[in-house]
C-alpha cells in the first residue's frame, strides 16, 4: 500500500536452490526429497490449508531484505549489494514493484505499463541479471506486485490502456479494465480552475503530434492543458473547442469536482490511481502476463501482494494467483484489526507483518504510563476528555463526507435503484439509505467483510456486519431501522423483497462496492487521519496499530503468536517498511516514554518554557505534541543518520496535512506551517534543548538500546519468514515516507558493508549500530542455518516458563522438538528498579544450549535469568549436540566476535 504521489493538487531462469545445504551447516541431518518433506522444507500432507504453504517446487523465502526499487536503486545497484546480504545471512532479496510506473515515481506502486520492467531500473536484461546472481548466491528473489490500480499519468499517453479508453470509450480494447462507466464520459479532474474560465482563458490547445509509444499509429490530435495530454476522439478535431471538449469520451473539470461526483473509482482517495478490474480474466491476463512469465522461466520465486482489500473479491483473486504462479509463496498487505483473523481460506502464506509489528512494539510499552501521557495530550491540545473512538469517528465522518464523498453517494444510489425497483421496498428514502451506509461505515473495526455475490458469507463474516449494524442503529433515527435492517441484508446476500433481486448485477454490484469503501473509510479515516491527530504515545499509530490498547502482556502476545503459528507457518514478520509511519528504532525510542512518562512530562514543560518566545502563539496542540515526540524519536545528533531540519520540516508539514484540522493538502495554510517549522528549526540549534535532550537521551540510554535490540531479536525469530527493510539492520531515523525511502550508505568509511566486515574480523560492536547489526547478522545466519525451525509446517512455536512478566520467552519448535530459545527483556526500566534479576528463573528444555549472541553455553531445567541472559537485552540459544564442538560459523558468524558489549 503506497500513499506518496496521490494528494490532490492543482495542475502544476534459473531453479531456486534448495536449504539442505545450509541445514547442513547446523549440524542437523539433511533431510532427502521424497522422504515425506519437499527440497524447499515443506511436509506432505500439510493440513490447515494447502494455499498457505508453496507447492513443492516453489521457493520459500526465510529471511527477507526489502530494497526501494528506483533512480537511486537500480538492479545493477542490488546485483553489488548481494555479497553483503549474503554475508549478513539474508536468503531472499524483496524487491519494491518493478513493473514500468509513471515518470518521476519514486516508489514504483503508480503502474503505467504491465507488459514491461521499469527502465529506469535496468529493464528486464538488467532484472534477469540481479535474479541469475541472486540465485547463485542461493538467494531468491521476492517481488512486490500491485493488482488494485493503474496510474492516471501526467502526460496520459504514459498508460496505453488508459489512453485506448480515453480516445475510444466503449470501443476500447480496454474498456473492461477500469472500474468506470464507459457508457458515460469518464470525470478527469484536472483542471487548475472551472471549465468555464479555462475556455475563457484559451489554456485547452489542440495540436497534432505523434504520441510516444504509439509511434506507429503516426500522428494523432492531442488534446493539451499545460502537462496535461489527453486523445482527442476521431471526427471532433475541428469543432469549435467548447463543443470539441463536450464530444470526448471524457469529461474535463476543476480538480475539486472529484470529491463531489462521480468518478473512476480511485484507489483510496488518490486521483492519481485508478482501480482497474482485476476480476476480470481478460484483465487479470494482461496485467499478470509478464510477472508470471517471470516466474515461470524462474526469475522470480515468489510474490508480496499490495494491499487486496481494494479488489472485488481479494480471496477469488489471491486463488488465481496461487494457480496461476504455480503455487508460489505469496504474502499478502492484509491489515487486520486487533481481534481479526487473516481468512483462513486465503491461498496465501499469510500477511506481511504488520499484525505482529505492533504488537512486539506493546511488549515493551509501560501501561503505568498512559495516564501521564495521556495528561500531557490534554494539556497541550485542550481537548476534555480526550476519546480515541471519537476521534476515530470524528475522522471517518470527514472522509465520507470529503474526500469520499462521491464514492459513498455512488453506493448510496445503487441501493435506491435496487429499491426502487420493487414494490416492497421502494418506500426506503434515498436519505435513509445513505445514512445507514454512511453510519455502517463509521460503525466498521475492520478494513472489510468479505462476502462475495452469490455465495452465502460464513457466520464469522455476517458477525462483522451484524455487529457493526449494532453501533450504527445507535446514530440512527428510530423510524430508519428498518432500512438499516434492508441494507445489511442486501450487502449479506440474504433474501429481501420480491423473488430475483438476489441475482441482479445491481446487487451484486452494492455487495462488492460496499466493502471496497468501507476499506477506503477506514484507511483514509483511521491510519491517514485519526493516526495523526491521536498523539497520546506515537509509536503505537502505526498501520494496522492498536492505540488504544496502549500495551500488550506477555500472554497475550504468546497466544497470538500459537494461534498463528498453527494456521500460517510461513507468514511474515516485519518491524519496519516503505509504508510505516516511523522506522522501527524511532518507535523504540518512542516506547520508553511510557518508562519514564513523569520524567517527559516535566520535560517537555522545561523545554516549552525555554522556547517559549519562539513558539508560534497559534501552535496547534495536536501539531505541538507530535513534535516534541518526534524530536524525541529522531534525536540522534552524534549518530551516522541525525534528523536535519529539512527532513523533520517535510515530515511536520505532512503529518499536519494529515491531520486536516488546521492545514490539509487542499487548503494549506501556509503560514501557519511555516512558522511550525521555523519552530521545529529553532528547537533542532537551540543549545538549551540540545542540553536537555542530550540529559535525556543519557538517562534513557540503556532502556532504548534494551528497547531496540531485544525488540529486533524478536521480529527475527518470533514467527515464519523476517523481513529486513533496507537499512534497519543498524539504527536508523526514518519517518513517514518518502522519508524511509532514503539512500542507505554500504559501501563508504561508516558504511554497512566495512562495519559488518570489522564485526566479522572479531571487532567487537562499539555503539549501538554495530550491536544491532551484529545482533541481526548473527539471527540471519542463524535462519539461514536452520530454515525449518523457523518457517514452514514443520516449524513450531511455544511459550517458555518464566517467574517474572518482565521476559517474554519462547522456543521455536522443529518436527515438536525445541530447536531455538529466546528470552527477550521487557520494559527496562522497571527492571532496573526492582534491582535487577535476582531470583526470576526461566525453565529451559532439556538439551545443551548454545547462546548465538554471547558464545555461552547452558543446559535445560530451571535457570537462573542474572545467569542466562544477565544484562544484555535477549538471548538467543541453539540446541547443539556438544557446545564444546561448536565453532565460529553459520551460527556465530565466521569470525564473530563470541560476546557482547
Amino acid at each position: 500500500m503506497d500513499n506518496t504521489s496521490d494528494r490532490p493538487h492543482p495542475p502544476t531462469g534459473t531453479q531456486a536452490p534448495d536449504r539442505t545445504a545450509s541445514a547442513a551447516a547446523s549440524g542437523h541431518e539433511p533431510v532427502e526429497a521424497g522422504a515425506g518433506v519437499s527440497p524447499g522444507g515443506q511436509a506432505a500432507g500439510y493440513a490447515p490449508w494447502s494455499g498457505h504453504v508453496p507447492h513443492d517446487r516453489r521457493r520459500t523465502p526465510v529471511t527477507t531484505y526489502r530494497l526501494q526499487m528506483g533512480e537511486r536503486m537500480t538492479f545493477a545497484d542490488a546485483q553489488a549489494l548481494i555479497p553483503y546480504l549474503a554475508a549478513l545471512g539474508v536468503t531472499d532479496l524483496y524487491l519494491s514493484p518493478v513493473l514500468t510506473a509513471a515518470p518521476g515515481s519514486t516508489h514504483g506502486y503508480d503502474v503505467v505499463d504491465h507488459r514491461r520492467i521499469s527502465g529506469i531500473m535496468g529493464g528486464r536484461a538488467g532484472l534477469e541479471a540481479l535474479a541469475r546472481k541472486a540465485h547463485e548466491a542461493h538467494m531468491g528473489v521476492v517481488v512486490d506486485i500491485v493488482p488494485n490500480h493503474m496510474a492516471v499519468p501526467t502526460p496520459a499517453w504514459h498508460n496505453l490502456p488508459l489512453w485506448s479508453v480515453l480516445r475510444e470509450g466503449a470501443q476500447s480494447p480496454f474498456a473492461a479494465w477500469f472500474d468506470v462507466s464507459v457508457d458515460e464520459p469518464i470525470l478527469m479532474p484536472v483542471l487548475g480552475a472551472r471549465i468555464g474560465q479555462v475556455l475563457a482563458d484559451e489554456e485547452l490547445v489542440l495540436e497534432r503530434m505523434v504520441v510516444p509509444g504509439q509511434e506507429e499509429g503516426g500522428e494523432q490530435w492531442v488534446l493539451r492543458y499545460y502537462d496535461q495530454a489527453f486523445p482527442v476522439a476521431e471526427g471532433t478535431e475541428h469543432l469549435p473547442m467548447h463543443v470539441l471538449v463536450e464530444r470526448q469520451h471524457y469529461r474535463l473539470a476543476y480538480w475539486k469536482v472529484g470529491d463531489e461526483e462521480i468518478n473512476y473509482r480511485r484507489f483510496f482517495d488518490v486521483g492519481t490511481l485508478a482501480a482497474i478490474r482485476v476480476e476480470d480474466p481478460e484483465v487479470f491476463a494482461g496485467s499478470h502476463a509478464l510477472l508470471l512469465e517471470l516466474m515461470d522461466q524462474g526469475v522470480i520465486d515468489a510474490l508480496r501482494v499490495d494491499h487486496p482489500d481494494g479488489l472485488a473479491d481479494p480471496g477469488g483473486y489471491l486463488d488465481q494467483l496461487f494457480t496461476a504462479s504455480g503455487g508460489a509463496w505469496i504474502a499478502a498487505e492484509k491489515i487486520l484489526a486487533p481481534t481479526e483473523a487473516l481468512p483462513p481460506t486465503w491461498s496465501v502464506a499469510g500477511t506481511t507483518g504488520y499484525d505482529a509489528a505492533w504488537r512486539i512494539d506493546q511488549l515493551q510499552v509501560d501501561g503505568s504510563g498512559a495516564g501521564q501521557l495521556g495528561a500531557l495530550m490534554q494539556e497541550l491540545t485542550g481537548e476534555a476528555p480526550v476519546d480515541y473512538d471519537r476521534v476515530v469517528e470524528e475522522a471517518k465522518r470527514e472522509i465520507i463526507s470529503g474526500s469520499l464523498a462521491s464514492e459513498v453517494d455512488r453506493l448510496a444510489r445503487i441501493l435506491a435503484s435496487l429499491t426502487s425497483q420493487d414494490v416492497r421496498l421502494r418506500d426506503h428514502t434515498f436519505r435513509d439509505l445513505r445514512d445507514c451506509v454512511v453510519e455502517l461505515l463509521v460503525a466498521a473495526d475492520q478494513y472489510r467483510a468479505y462476502v462475495v455475490p452469490g455465495t452465502a458469507p460464513g457466520p464469522e463474516t455476517a458477525a462483522v456486519l451484524r455487529s457493526d449494524a449494532e453501533r450504527a442503529r445507535t446514530r440512527l433515527e428510530a423510524d430508519q431501522g428498518q432500512t438499516l435492517d434492508l441494507v445489511v441484508a442486501i450487502l449479506l446476500g440474504e433474501p429481501v423483497g420480491s423473488e430475483g433481486l438476489s441475482d441482479s448485477p445491481g446487487r451484486a454490484e452494492a455487495v462488492i462496492r460496499f466493502q471496497q469503501v468501507c476499506g477506503a473509510v477506514t484507511a483514509k479515516g483511521v491510519e491517514d487521519t485519526a493516526f495523526y491527530r491521536w498523539t497520546h504515545l506515537t509509536s503505537l499509530t502505526e498501520v494496522g496499530g492498536n492505540p488504544v490498547g496502549f500495551d500488550i502482556s506477555a500472554d497475550e502476545a504468546h497466544a497470538w503468536a500459537s494461534r498463528t503459528q498453527e494456521v500460517w507457518p510461513s507468514t511474515m514478520v516485519t518491524s519496519t517498511t516503505h509504508d510505516t509511519k516511523r522506522g522501527e528504532d524511532v518507535r523504540a525510542r518512542l516506547d520508553v516514554l511510557a518508562s519514564y512518562s513523569q520524567e517527559w512530562v516535566d520535560l517537555v514543560h522545561r523545554l516549552r518554557a525555554a522556547t517559549a518566545q519562539a513558539r508560534p502563539v497559534d501552535l496547534d496542540g495536536r501539531s505541538e505534541n507530535l513534535l516534541w515526540q518526534t524530536l524525541w524519536g529522531t534525536w540522534a545528533p552524534d549518530s551516522d543518520d541525525p534528523m536535519d531540519i529539512g527532513r523533520l520540516s517535510a515530515y511536520l508539514i505532512k503529518a499536519s496535512r494529515e491531520q486536516k484540522t488546521w492545514t490539509s493538502w487542499t487548503s494549506p495554510d501556509e503560514a501557519r506551517e511555516k512558522a511550525l517549522t521555523d519552530y521545529a528549526a529553532h528547537l533542532l540549534t537551540d543549545e538549551a534543548v540540545a542540553r536537555e535532550m542530550g540529559a535525556f537521551a543519557a538517562l534513557t540510554a540503556r532502556a532504548v538500546r534494551s528497547t531496540i535490540l531485544a525488540s529486533k531479536a524478536v521480529a527475527l525469530t518470533w514467527l515464519g519468514v523476517a523481513d529486513v527493510y533496507q537499512g534497519s539492520e543498524t539504527t536508523r531515523t526514518s519517518l513517514v515516507d518518502p522519508d524511509n525511502r532514503r539512500p542507505v550508505d554500504y559501501t563508504g568509511a561508516s558504511g554497512l558493508i566495512p562495519m559488518l566486515e570489522r564485526l566479522d574480523a572479531g571487532q567487537g560492536p562499539r555503539s549501538l549500530d554495530e550491536d544491532k547489526l551484529f545482533l541481526v547478522s548473527r539471527l540471519a545466519r542463524l535462519r539461514a542455518a536452520r530454515p525449518d525451525t523457523f518457517v514452514g509446517p514443520r516449524s513450531g512455536y511455544r511459550a517458555i516458563p518464566v517467574t517474572t512478566s518482565l521476559a517474554f520467552a519462547y522456543t521455536r519448535l522443529l518436527d515438536g522438538r525445541p530447536d531455538v530459545v529466546v528470552i527477550a527483556r521487557r520494559l527496562h526500566r522497571r527492571l532496573e528498579q526492582l534491582g535487577g534479576w535476582r531470583q526470576e528463573t526461566v525453565v529451559l528444555p532439556e538439551g545443551i544450549w548454545h547462546d548465538v549472541l554471547s558464545g555461552a553455553c547452558c543446559r535445560g531445567g530451571s535457570q537462573q535469568l542474572s545467569e542466562v541472559i544477565g544484562e544484555e537485552p535477549v538471548a538467543v540459544l541453539a540446541r547443539v549436540d556438544q557446545c564444546e564442538h561448536v565453532e565460529a560459523g553459520a551460527e556465530q558468524g565466521a569470525g564473530g566476535p563470541g560476546g557482547r558489549s
